[in-house]
């Protein structure tokens, strides 16, 4: 039987208080690419971090083509020829492409410490080449699309000439082109012989890319299996240890009066003439290709940015807001699509982060109320079952779906009037997505007004009562989630369709 190149036997990883990993294995043969799947904190993350020299493992062994060894660092690892690829891009913002790509393996001129930007360019061009993509060495790296930005780090991992790359969510904010394009380079690397560990909670991606799959739940290994010969209900079943019956929830909707109502806004170069409106207990679902401008109309909405014309009323009265706080002032809430970046304090508590918008009325004579701002943030957590052992756990030692969970939770405590959700469930696993699901469907159901973007057709489908469609910042097609099919949302999105009217 073939040598795996990387193999993981009995590994268990123990955290003050919390197992975290308990006798898992692993392995990932050359040329083939492997799935990682389970439930947000099923160990995913922990795993990876234990094949990548970040963790050691409290217990177990781990091979490296049939030879043990023991990864003190990232850079030993590095050097075995293992290479990391996580979901939100580990650049280098403000530097070049090139000088991304080289970053940790410098090219110097000859023997003297010296930098040779001409070398390390043209390296860089060398390789952008082999992988396909057709990006400027010299461009700075904050310039670049998300889609791009992965490439960099492909290229960087090249340079190693890794073995083994880890993918962790590659393309959760892709556009289906930008799918392709990756899923062309995850088959040249397969042909070369190196290994991909594969991430991903979409089963469409893992059945059309990888070859082989093992399943954790709770910190446990489940299973393991060939993709083609195992069924996408068997995979859920052994992901959460129960059938899914049902992805989205049944609604009983009844909209009531308007709450927002957005008429011809426009944002030069952006987005333009943009007008819906949307009903209390209403979810009004926006789709579009990445980059169509659904992100850029929330951010005009709730005040991020400005607009150039148009008008928004909100509640009957026509506003203008300048800041999100202002706006959650009047009963908005925006929920972002980046939960690290914009959505939570990574190094702040569960307890801190649901309770930030809330301090004014949690203070007491100048000081917070400790044992009220543990309560609320406790109700809240349990409500949107955060898995933590306590509230004061930092968010950053969480998963991505309970960081998520977090980020709703935090403002779902400022008892919104109209709740605005963009990509609400990138990146977390069905059951997660589904408990989302449950809880947004739950609140709309109360009166609650829900504007939800997402660039999965299947979600907007499922849980909207109407589907506003972008095309190049224009509406192209307002639909009745019930009544229409994904085809012609697909062709409204790619500006090839009728304008749908509801």
């Amino acid at each position: 039987m073939e040598t795996p190149l990387l193999e993981l036997k009995d590994v268990s990883m123990m955290y003050p208080g919390t197992l975290a990993l308990d006798g898992v294995s692993f392995r990932i043969r050359q040329g083939e690419v492997h799935a990682l799947i389970g439930e947000n904190g099923a160990g995913k993350s922990t795993l990876v971090k234990i094949m990548s020299g970040v963790l050691t493992p409290t217990k177990g062994r781990i091979f490296l083509e049939g030879e043990e060894v023991a990864f003190g660092s990232p850079l030993d690892a590095q050097r075995a020829g293992i290479a990391v690829i996580h979901q939100e891009a580990a650049v280098f913002p403000d530097l070049s492409v090139a000088e991304n790509v080289f970053m940790s393996s410098p090219v110097y001129a000859g023997r003297v410490p010296l930098l040779s930007w001409k070398e390390m360019h043209r390296r860089a061009a060398a390789i952008l080449e082999e992988l396909g993509v057709p990006l400027d060495t010299r461009a700075v790296v904050k310039d670049l699309s998300t889609a791009e930005r992965q490439l960099v780090e492909i290229a960087k991992a090249l340079t190693h000439r890794a073995r083994i790359v880890i993918m962790d969510e590659p393309t959760s904010s892709l556009s289906a082109r930008e799918v392709e394009d990756l899923f062309r380079i995850i088959r040249d690397l397969k042909a070369s012989g190196t290994g991909v560990v594969f991430i991903s909670h979409k089963f469409e991606e893992i059945e059309e890319i990888a070859d082989h799959f093992t399943v954790l739940r709770d910190g446990q290994y489940v299973g393991e299996g060939q993709v083609r010969e195992t069924s996408r209900e068997e995979i859920i079943r052994m992901m959460i240890g129960r059938k899914m019956e049902q992805y989205y929830p049944e609604r009983d909707s009844r909209p009531g009066e308007v709450v927002l109502e957005v008429r011809n806004l426009s944002r030069e170069g952006v987005f333009r003439d943009v007008s819906f409106e949307v009903r209390r207990g209403e979810i009004l679902g926006f789709f579009g290709l990445v980059g169509s401008g659904r992100t850029e109309v929330m951010r005009c909405i709730v005040g991020v940015d400005a607009w150039d014309s148009g008008e928004v009323c909100f509640e009957g009265k026509t506003v203008r807001f300048r800041s999100p706080r202002e706006a959650m002032r009047h009963g908005i809430v925006y929920v972002p699509e980046d939960r690290q970046l914009q959505g939570c304090i990574l190094n702040m508590s569960i307890c801190e982060n649901i309770t930030l918008p809330l301090l004014t009325a949690l203070h007491k004579r100048g000081w917070i109320d400790q044992v009220r701002e543990r309560r609320f943030a406790e109700e809240y957590a349990k409500r949107l079952e955060v898995k933590a052992p306590h509230v004061h756990v930092w968010v950053n030692a969480l998963s991505g779906g309970n960081q998520q969970k977090v980020v709703l939770a935090k403002w779902l405590a400022a008892q919104p009037s109209l709740l605005i959700l963009d990509e609400p469930t990138r990146g977390i696993d069905i059951a997660t997505k589904a408990a989302v699901h449950a809880l947004v469907a739950d609140l709309a159901a109360q009166g609650l007004a829900v504007l939800l973007v997402s660039s999965e057709l299947p979600e907007v489908l499922g849980m909207a009562d109407r589907v506003v469609v972008f095309h190049e910042g224009k509406v192209t097609g307002v639909f009745d989630a019930r009544a229409c099919t994904s085809e012609e949302i697909m062709r409204a999105a790619l500006g090839h369709g009728e304008r749908g009217v509801v």
